[in-house]
């Protein structure tokens, strides 16, 4: 191997790492260190302004077990990523389908289909509030006109976090559907033309060849569903402030609550860090149960 060569590699391994070398900084000073630092404070008893700590060890972590509320926060986190993910993607995809056809005037659907996702999270909260409002809210004037009974959306404990999960399926389903539409542009025409020549049905040539073909698409879609399900405190604290009952207080809230309400940084930690192992162990699962069935181009 001449001297030149090895000269040339050395240059683009450095080129490389001081191109590589400001995102590593950012990540090291926004994301590696305040999650270290939140360990630390986890073994320990921390309050918001005061320079007095006390080491506890993993009592902050016992305390989690024994939290009744913690496990319901944990059993509403769960439930809202659980609903809000597959509904989102599905409606997202369905939405992908019907704009890919070659109908005039679809990019003004996409563009308002697309319009929530433009909207700030806290007016998108607002606006919703209004809608569920139970005396004079469209949706329950809605549902008189059809005849079925007015609902307390936000003030009854069985009604309110399915009532967020909606807002967020309307909120993230068309950021989904713009990722989705440019991957089904992907897919060569031809292959529908052949499958239709053979007679095959729309709804096996959406399961045999456009659900494989885009499946790396899904696979990062469902990821980045997974990391904003957890992302979901600027509802909660706009449209509920956690309750009726803490049916809606989730764990980005309950970290909130502790941390600055109740000014307990070191159980405030505690809970930030389960979250923490909760996001990972989901994007795990994930990762083994869908990663391996998605399909690459090129792949045999």
């Amino acid at each position: 191997m001449s001297h030149a060569f090895v000269r040339a590699r050395r240059n683009e391994m450095l080129l490389a790492y001081a191109l590589l070398l400001p995102s590593l900084v950012f990540l090291a000073a926004f994301t590696y260190w305040p999650i270290l630092r939140s360990i630390w404070f986890s073994l320990h008893d921390v309050l918001l302004g005061d320079p007095d700590i006390y080491w506890l060890g993993a009592e902050n972590y016992l305390r989690l077990l024994d939290d009744r509320l913690f496990w319901k926060v944990l059993g509403n986190t769960a439930f809202y990523t659980l609903t809000t993910i597959p509904l989102s993607i599905a409606a997202a995809l369905l939405l992908a389908l019907a704009l890919d056809s070659k109908l005039r005037g679809m990019a003004i659907y996409r563009s308002a289909f697309f319009y929530p996702v433009m909207i700030p999270s806290v007016a998108a909260g607002m606006l919703w509030v209004f809608l569920y409002a139970p005396g004079y809210g469209p949706i329950n004037e809605a549902l008189t006109s059809l005849g079925l009974p007015r609902l307390d959306w936000l003030y009854d404990s069985k009604w309110a976090l399915p009532a967020i999960v909606i807002m967020s399926i309307w909120k993230y389903s068309g950021y989904f559907m713009l990722i989705l539409l440019a991957a089904l542009k992907l897919v060569p025409s031809d292959l529908y033309e052949a499958a239709r020549l053979d007679g095959v049905s729309g709804w096996h040539r959406l399961l045999h060849i456009t659900i494989p073909l885009i499946s790396p698409t899904l696979y990062f879609v469902i990821i980045i569903g997974t990391l904003h399900s957890y992302q979901i405190f600027d509802y909660v604290y706009v449209m509920t402030q956690g309750g009726p009952a803490d049916s809606t207080n989730v764990l980005t809230y309950y970290i909130y609550q502790n941390g600055f309400q109740y000014q307990d940084i070191g159980y405030a930690s505690a809970l930030a860090n389960a979250l923490l192992v909760f996001v990972l162990s989901l994007i795990g699962l994930v990762a083994v149960t869908l990663g391996r069935k998605v399909h690459y181009l090129g792949e045999r």
